[in-house]
């Protein structure tokens, strides 16, 4: 079966996260969001996925490969061209990737799921395929019901009691919001429904092809299955979701690396000051990670390899990226830590009480100028 993967995006409410990887890179408990949708489609028979991608492409491509690891073939369709020997983003929309794809190579000839490539998922996909073919619908989306104040980061889905989709909302207000059901970015779609993007110019899914579905009177149904979506839109939402996942609150998805102590995971070769330490999980530590005397580390944290806590360090709840240092006496709470940038959980710089300091790789700690941070 068929699938795609939305991973052209700029991810711009995820910065400055994404000044320097692609949003589906971003690691999740040490592995790319990405990764996670790729194993998912696997397991349920996906075993061919074109993924499209613009910002930052290499890097996406580079790691996948052409998906054997995973037992799949992937194939990238990049949007954009080169200029002066540099590779320059120019995305088409969601909409206009899916075209893009298929009037290259007529990819989409039958039934096919399309994913965001932003987003972690324990779903039923072949539960979804079986709902959508039940319906007799061309388009099908899977919704998912969330609390009312979030109601207005997402878009909006009102059906009727049959599941058939009537109308939308972007991102309303939530005294406006004629449902709780919203857009999870799960589409499953039948060839047809591709003839309806107008090609050469930026075409969304969400906000076009949808209202353009409903225009034409074209059957459109909600699937609405039990499942967790971890949603990664914004920042907080990246924070929220590494809090989430190493409290074990996705089926499926568990902390990597070997149980030290209880709740207490850490890759190879960590060096720890076990007697002179406060630790309390759930924790992880990174391989070649080394935390002096009298730090204290309270989770749900995630310490990538090589990083280094000087003694009296204090983190909670934070996540520090590989090769990250803190300085003696330093503080991060609720915060993410990558290169020379500390940030709390909304992007905000983090201010701090005491010494704090860090550098964009801790295996050179005695030179505090990181070329490589654009900052």
């Amino acid at each position: 079966m068929k699938a795609m993967i939305l991973a052209a995006g700029q991810g711009t409410r995820v910065r400055p996260l994404t000044q320097r990887m692609p949003k589906p890179m971003i690691p999740v408990l040490g592995k790319p969001v990405m990764e996670y949708l790729v194993e998912q489609l696997a397991v349920h028979g996906f075993n061919q996925i074109m993924v499209n991608i613009s910002h930052l492409a290499d890097s996406i491509e580079g790691y996948f490969g052409d998906g054997r690891r995973w037992g799949v073939e992937i194939g990238y369709s990049f949007e954009g061209y080169l200029d002066a020997g540099s590779t320059i983003a120019q995305p088409v929309g969601s909409a206009g990737g899916i075209a893009r794809i298929q009037d290259f190579g007529a990819f989409f000839d039958d039934t096919f799921l399309v994913v965001c490539g932003d987003a972690l998922i324990d779903l039923d996909l072949t539960a979804v395929l079986r709902r959508h073919w039940q319906s007799g619908a061309v388009a099908s989306m899977v919704v998912c019901d969330v609390p009312a104040e979030k109601v207005p980061n997402y878009g909006v889905v009102v059906s009727d009691s049959a599941g058939t989709i009537t109308s939308f909302q972007e991102k309303p207000a939530m005294e406006e919001a004629r449902s709780s059901q919203v857009n999870t970015g799960i589409y499953v779609f039948e060839p047809e429904v591709i003839d309806l993007i107008p090609r050469g110019i930026n075409y969304d899914i969400g906000s076009e092809l949808f209202p353009l579905i409903l225009e034409r009177g074209l059957s459109f149904h909600a699937i609405d299955v039990p499942f967790n979506w971890i949603d990664i839109g914004q920042l907080s939402d990246y924070w929220e979701a590494s809090q989430q996942l190493m409290r074990g609150k996705l089926q499926g998805v568990s902390m990597p690396g070997t149980e030290v102590l209880p709740r207490i995971w850490t890759g190879l070769n960590v060096n720890v000051d076990w007697e002179h330490v406060r630790i309390e999980g759930p924790v992880y530590i990174g391989s070649a990670s080394r935390i002096e005397a009298n730090c204290e580390i309270l989770g749900p944290t995630w310490i990538g390899h090589g990083c280094h806590l000087e003694e009296g360090a204090r983190i909670s709840r934070s996540i520090l990226f590989d090769y990250s240092r803190i300085g003696t006496g330093g503080r991060v709470m609720d915060a993410l830590v990558f290169g020379r940038n500390c940030v709390d959980r909304d992007g905000q710089p983090q201010r701090h009480e005491g010494e704090l300091d860090w550098v964009g790789d801790a295996r050179d700690s005695s030179d505090p100028d990181d070329p490589s941070d654009p900052d």
